[in-house]
């Protein structure tokens, strides 16, 4: 079955940071897809801006250098990139300052009847100043919207000030936080095994689920972000936002519907009910860890201390058991984890089903294992459910542990969108579904802040692990002593 494409409305996307990697890297590749596929159409255009002198012909060399270097040779072609390029613009902006503004203005003319979406791939500090800008200068129209990246703050009190200073110009309806791990096909996917499948929702509770694993692992270091990555760690930069998250979808309440505010309530009371983790209990359910040297895919690698250079305590590893006190969720915990240097590069959820009650098989059919249920969302996006069967042969009952195992690029070919692709479409079709709501970012900061107050009054420095393992041993602990073991199948 090929997808449907359905074209936007046209519309103007200005990129704050347009010059960024992230830019080069990610929107502009999705935008060029979007455009390759169709879904961009009439007179649509993305400018870029940035504080450089730039012509509009050297950004489009740029962006034409970004593409060829971004996007397989097998999914362009000269035609397609011409086409997009032509829509491509460049103003000098100072986004802490009026020069520029006056240009951008004069560029963007009086089209208020596209959409208008800006884009701000810049430092949160700038986000402030740069809607300020906008609304000073009046660039806003009656369609217009706001993107923000991550982070939103460092804490309570600072995202606070970010979403005031945001939510001064935008109503909170046009404020598009963007994660883009919602944006992957597995992650939405989710929703549709949980809601539109009547096998797993009734088995979907503390009845049936012994534990669910959440792992976000990367094999690669802080590479350009070092910078930022020291101020912020593991905590903030994975758990406050793409995991938490990823939790709200598997222990979420069914919807009324799939209206964006409907989906994000019962996101916000799983966030709500979260266990807080606080001193009493941070040594207990939490574990803080920094890579030391050891080797990777790529060859040996330094220690991260050595990398930063300062001898900094910055945990580039953390797991967690978090408990949900409601009535679906009571009792089961949910281990989280993310960290960089591990073993491999994935990011999956595990639905760790109880084991059944009694079995009638003899000892020499062997041991029966619990059902699975796990959903990879990078690399090599898929579904797994494990069960039990048969081994074939004659000779007696033999049981083996199989998974029903669905590929996504076995199952519908072609290439996956990426989640910028349809996050970026999205906006330009005012559907906040899978971008975080303000309430939404306030909840997860309540939970984590106390975390961080906790490691900060206790002092300890985070446990040292060796760089392409699967974290520190007391990682391992926090698990075991409850007698479960991580998940760790990357085949």
């Amino acid at each position: 079955m090929t997808a449907q494409t359905i074209p936007v409305d046209p519309f103007e996307l200005i990129v704050f940071g347009g010059t960024g990697d992230l830019s080069y890297r990610k929107l502009l590749p999705a935008l060029f897809q979007r455009d390759r596929a169709g879904q961009i159409v009439g007179p649509s255009r993305i400018i870029a801006v940035s504080r450089r002198a730039m012509s509009d012909e050297a950004f489009k060399q740029a962006a034409r250098e970004a593409i060829e270097r971004y996007v397989p040779a097998a999914e362009r072609d000269a035609a397609g990139v011409d086409h997009f390029i032509d829509r491509l613009g460049y103003v000098a902006v100072d986004g802490a300052g009026e020069d520029g503004w006056d240009e951008l203005k004069a560029k963007l003319g009086n089209a208020d009847a596209f959409i208008r979406v800006f884009y701000l791939a810049v430092n949160p500090e700038l986000f402030g100043p740069i809607c300020q800008g906008i609304q000073r200068h009046r660039l806003n129209t009656r369609q217009s919207r706001v993107v923000i990246e991550k982070p939103i703050g460092k804490d309570l009190k600072t995202a606070q000030a970010v979403n005031d200073a945001v939510g001064a110009v935008f109503d909170e309806h046009d404020i598009y936080r963007i994660d883009h791990y919602l944006g992957k096909e597995t992650v939405q996917n989710l929703m549709a095994l949980r809601f539109a499948n009547a096998l797993f929702e009734p088995l979907w509770n503390s009845a049936h689920i012994d534990h669910v694993q959440i792992t976000v692992a990367e094999d690669i270091g802080v590479e350009g972000r070092a910078g930022y990555y020291d101020t912020a760690g593991a905590l903030r930069d994975m758990v406050q936002n793409h995991i938490l998250q990823l939790l709200c979808l598997v222990a979420m309440e069914p919807p009324t519907s799939m209206d964006a505010d409907a989906v994000r309530d019962e996101k916000l009371k799983v966030l709500k009910a979260l266990v807080p983790i606080d001193m009493s209990n941070v040594e207990r359910l939490t574990v803080r860890g920094q890579y030391a040297a050891g080797a990777s895919a790529g060859g040996a690698v330094n220690a991260y201390a050595q990398e930063i250079g300062n001898g900094s305590r910055t945990e580039t590893f953390v797991s967690l058991k978090a408990e949900i006190a409601n009535w679906r969720w009571a009792g089961v915990p949910f281990y989280l984890r993310t960290g960089k240097r591990l073993a491999s590069r994935v990011s999956e959820i595990v639905v760790a089903f109880e084991p059944i009650p009694h079995s009638i098989f003899g000892v020499d059919a062997g041991s029966v294992a619990a059902n699975r249920l796990v959903i990879r969302l990078q690399p090599d996006e898929g579904v797994k459910l494990w069960i039990m069967i048969k081994d074939p042969g004659p000779g007696g009952m033999r049981l083996r542990h199989v998974p029903l195992d669905m590929s996504f690029a076995q199952a519908f070919g072609g290439r996956n969108p990426d989640a910028y692709e349809r996050l970026l479409m999205d906006v330009v079709r005012g559907n906040p579904t899978l971008f975080m709501r303000r309430d939404e970012v306030d909840a997860a900061w309540r939970w984590v802040d106390p975390i961080l107050d906790a490691w900060r009054n206790k002092g300890d420095a985070p446990k040292p692990y060796t760089s392409g393992t699967w974290g520190p041993s007391a990682s391992v602990a926090l698990i075991e002593r409850d007698g479960r073991t991580w998940y760790e199948d990357v085949a």
